[in-house]
């Protein structure tokens, strides 16, 4: 399904849903970080999505990144909340949803994984050097996800 983002546009469309979802920040011994480049907008991402009825937020963590990327994680912590309202993101069937992700951190079960793109909703899957990721096309609102995971003297999670 095609997806429009909007950021403090006032052009967007009206917001008529909210729906929990994760983003996972799995950054391996190395340091990279686990990138994904979505088929829906063309962006570079954290792997991630939407919350299942009857999981556990951090099961839907492991979940996506699983099926995104064909990697296996283990959760270790929170980066933050990300439900800023001036986040808009217009899907094809008429949803207009507000964001509202919780940023987990994870590191990889195996030790050389390589990411595998999915096919549906990732068109690649790399581990990325940090200093690799400035040159990337990332939405403003998952690049300061991605800012606070890699600030390694962030020792609160961002709320907001």
């Amino acid at each position: 399904m095609a997806r429009i983002d909007y950021y403090d546009d006032p052009n967007a469309p009206a917001i008529n849903s909210v729906v929990p979802s994760v983003t996972v920040a799995v950054r391996d011994n190395a340091g990279r970080l686990l990138l994904i480049h979505k088929i829906d907008n063309g962006y570079w991402a954290l792997p991630g999505g939407g919350h299942d009825p009857g999981e556990r937020i951090t099961d839907t963590a492991v979940r996506e990144v699983r099926e995104e990327t064909g990697i296996g994680v283990r959760i270790t912590g929170l980066v933050g909340t990300y439900t800023d309202p001036r986040h808009v993101m217009a899907y094809d069937d008429g949803e207009v949803r507000q964001q509202f992700s919780l940023c987990f951190r994870a590191v990889p079960l195996g030790r050389s994984e390589m990411p595998q793109p999915d096919g549906t909703e990732t068109k690649a899957a790399s581990w990325v050097e940090p200093a690799d990721v400035p040159g990337l096309w990332i939405h403003p609102s998952m690049r300061l996800r991605i800012s606070h995971a890699l600030d390694e003297l962030r020792t609160e999670p961002h709320l907001g």
